[in-house]
């Protein structure tokens, strides 16, 4: 970690342990080293820190490329390890460095909603993080946030100090997937994609509050 990304991590440890009480459920499911790509249901700004902070080990996260126009704040973001992506998530250059950063063996958030849902409940997944986990052979690790939205929502101004947790559940395997994807034409291709965002998308949903 250098050291802008581990004071950050100690000021979200904190925050999310004493503001919002939160719970931390399975990080054992997480790989301490190598590429992983954690999917996560998303609420709520606070969910791209939350998702990183109880491991022990560094966590690259996605923004739009907008909020990296102001210097200062565009300075903190690439120190925390934040990817700017365009708003539709399809940069080539954003996608790139996805890529390299899992081939090299870092693991990275990925939010297959691609927005905070507007009611709290989970939405269907985009087929961009399919054609990222096709396109990969990094574990991919499902992830359920609890109480996101209740504690600042997208109509909220201020956070509310209400109780959070998140559960990691265990590595889903793709291999079959990404070996169809070699050799099929491109319409199966899209498909294949989209498959791979809605099983990651319903192994979110099943994931609990308490532990296993």
């Amino acid at each position: 970690m250098n050291l802008s990304y581990r004071l950050g991590w100690h000021f979200f440890r904190f925050l999310f342990a004493t503001y919002f009480r939160w719970r931390v459920y399975n990080t054992e499911n997480v790989p301490l080293e190598g590429p992983a790509i954690l999917a996560s249901n998303h609420a709520s700004f606070l969910d791209p820190p939350l998702v990183g902070v109880p491991l022990r080990r560094t966590v690259y996260s996605l923004a739009r490329a907008s909020l990296f126009r102001f210097w200062l704040f565009g300075a903190i973001l690439r120190s925390w390890l934040v990817i700017p992506l365009d708003r539709e998530g399809g940069s080539p250059a954003g996608m790139k460095r996805i890529w390299d950063e899992l081939k090299h063996g870092g693991a990275i958030v990925i939010f297959p909603e691609g927005t905070r849902t507007r009611d709290g409940r989970l939405q269907p997944a985009h087929s961009g993080i399919g054609l990222t986990v096709i396109k990969s052979t990094a574990p991919v690790i499902p992830v359920r946030l609890f109480g996101t939205y209740e504690a600042f929502n997208r109509k909220a101004w201020f956070p509310k100090p209400h109780r959070i947790a998140i559960k990691y559940g265990k590595p889903l395997n793709f291999d079959a997937l990404r070996a169809e994807a070699k050799t099929c034409d491109k319409a199966r291709l899209r498909a294949i994609y989209q498959e791979a965002a809605d099983q990651i998308m319903a192994a979110i949903g099943k994931l609990e509050p308490k532990a296993d």
